[in-house]
């Protein structure tokens, strides 16, 4: 057009990179298996990830409690053989998503605090202690274990996410992840020699490499996990037998060394865990209440946690039914860990989420295969005591890069939102600066201290409070959701500055086909748990 005026630039250009309600470039999504020997390598990459989680805890928790190695490795293995039965169903059943359900740090301070309780200070025999502890553990882990299932399966649950919108949603899902970062480089930091080589390969084999490879085939990036930790283990074996720890302090010998987590000689070649292996559970109705607390707050993370898996794995947005039907299962899987005497409940595996975007591999399948190695090595314990001896800072080289991924997770639901509303800079900002701050509160005047700010001579009372504000994910997810309901004007300019007239179609199970596609349970199950 010589002498005219320009066209209007096409609304593509105005808009560079549109907003995706599912993410593109995924491999394999849920309903789209790899191929059966890439299906099972993948699988036994997301039993590796687990295993860090299910083996730090018990090492936190057994000491405490009077036990001994052989004690922490029937833990692990009852841990293990629970997370794989609750990952089935869940993938099954629940959410249908390929979520890991496995050990969660949410439950840990209420099982210190029972550790603690006064009827225990004068047993003298460390049996007859840890097991005492862990029967009261269990009793409180099933009496907990019902606000989930009534909230899961009542459909209260699902009438509360319906108030959410992408905006509340971003703080929640942020910092699930990133509020992890104490298990992250902290805990590498314990022995640097093993844990930064493992995060420079894993990085390398993940990034680096599949841009220098020709072809379409994804190997190193795929399977970095197995690559990095395969030869950052045989170097850390290298550096224990060839005697560079001898003379070393005790923090790390036991960090660095392949030969001091305890677990091989003590756990069995097979046993199969079984309910109340650890005697008859006792009940106590304080410590059932805090539990109850912790169920709360990890129901809560939980959310955040299926937020970010339906993301990486290409799903559409979790129609609240079925996320309310997910946490019907949910609870009933901290049941069987109250029943089998894991001492600690269960939540999404975050660190596994972080794996999905890694892989690029959604597949639900995926996931079900590494619960069968779970059921599978928690039976053959001396096999799995194997794999569960690699060391600590090695696991946390994983963690720094998968915590990462699900918080940027999180980062992509502002896609949905108008980011150039100060009512959606006000509640993201205010909502993720808070959810910092109070925790790392919280969590200092413990450190100082020895106790939380609320400190009254009733000690369920005191973890009532203290442990769910000291949750970065729930007082993110929990100011970012008052804020946008509160500030919420009637208006179709609020109604897209915060996302949802993305989401609106996504909040009844049926108003996308899509929906029904990844969601739906099998087996015509759906007459029994109704979607809508």
């Amino acid at each position: 057009m010589a002498g005219g005026a320009a066209p209007p630039p096409k609304q593509e250009e105005l808009l560079p990179h549109p907003v995706k309600d599912q993410l593109p470039n995924i491999a394999y999504c849920i309903t789209s298996p790899p191929p059966w020997p890439e299906a099972i390598l993948l699988g036994f990459q997301h039993y590796l990830v687990m295993l860090g989680t299910t083996v730090l805890i018990p090492t936190t928790l057994v000491p405490q409690m009077g036990g001994g190695n052989e004690e922490k490795a029937k833990m692990i293995q009852t841990l293990l053989f629970v997370a794989g039965v609750n990952t089935l169903a869940q993938t099954s059943f629940g959410t249908r998503l390929p979520a890991v359900i496995g050990a969660s740090y949410t439950f840990v301070p209420t099982t210190l605090s029972i550790v603690l309780a006064g009827r225990y200070s004068d047993l003298v025999d460390p049996q007859e202690k840890f097991e005492k502890i862990m029967r009261g553990t269990q009793g409180a882990l099933i009496v907990a274990s019902t606000l989930q299932i009534v909230l899961g399966f009542s459909g209260l649950w699902r009438n509360v996410v319906r108030f959410m919108s992408p905006l509340s949603i971003a703080p929640l899902v942020c910092l699930t992840g990133f509020g992890l970062y104490e298990f992250g480089f902290p805990l590498l930091s314990k022995c640097v020699e093993i844990g930064l080589p493992q995060l420079v390969l894993l990085v390398i084999f993940s990034q680096y490499v599949p841009h220098l490879m020709s072809g379409e085939r994804h190997i190193f990036d795929r399977f970095a996990v197995i690559f990095s930790v395969i030869i950052v283990w045989i170097y850390a074996h290298l550096l224990t037998v060839g005697g560079a720890y001898k003379h070393s302090p005790r923090t790390p010998q036991m960090s660095c060394r392949t030969d001091r987590a305890g677990i091989i000689g003590a756990a069995p070649w097979i046993r199969v865990p079984y309910p109340f292996q650890w005697g008859a559970p006792t009940f106590d109705a304080g410590e059932a209440f805090a539990m109850m607390a912790a169920s709360f707050v990890a129901l809560v993370e939980s959310t955040g946690a299926f937020f970010a898996v339906s993301r990486y794995a290409g799903a559409t947005p979790i129609p609240p039914s079925v996320l309310s039907r997910g946490v019907g299962w949910q609870g009933l899987g901290i049941l069987l860990s109250g029943v089998f005497g894991t001492g600690n409940g269960s939540s999404v595996s975050v660190e596994n989420a972080g794996l999905l975007a890694l892989t690029r591999a959604g597949s639900r399948r995926v996931v079900q295969i590494s619960a069968g190695f779970m059921i599978f090595f928690s039976i053959l314990a001396k096999f799995g005591a194997v794999f569960a001896s690699i060391p600590a800072p090695i696991i946390a080289a994983l963690y720094v890069l998968f915590f990462a991924y699900v918080g940027s997770g999180g980062l992509s639901f502002l896609q949905f939102c108008n980011l150039n509303s100060f009512r959606t800079k006000f509640i993201l900002g205010f909502s993720i600066f808070m959810g910092l701050s109070i925790p790392q509160y919280f969590n200092e005047h413990l450190v100082v201290k020895g106790y939380g700010p609320v400190h009254t001579n009733a000690r369920w009372f005191n973890d009532m409070i203290n442990v769910p504000f000291s949750s970065k994910a729930f007082v993110a997810g929990f100011l970012a959701m008052f804020l946008d309901v509160t500030l919420h004007q009637k208006d179709n300019a609020t109604r897209k500055d915060r996302g949802m007239q993305w989401w609106i179609k996504f909040r009844a199970f049926k108003t996308d086909t899509r929906s029904e596609e990844f969601y739906s349970l099998p087996f015509n199950l759906n007459k029994f748990f109704p979607s809508v």
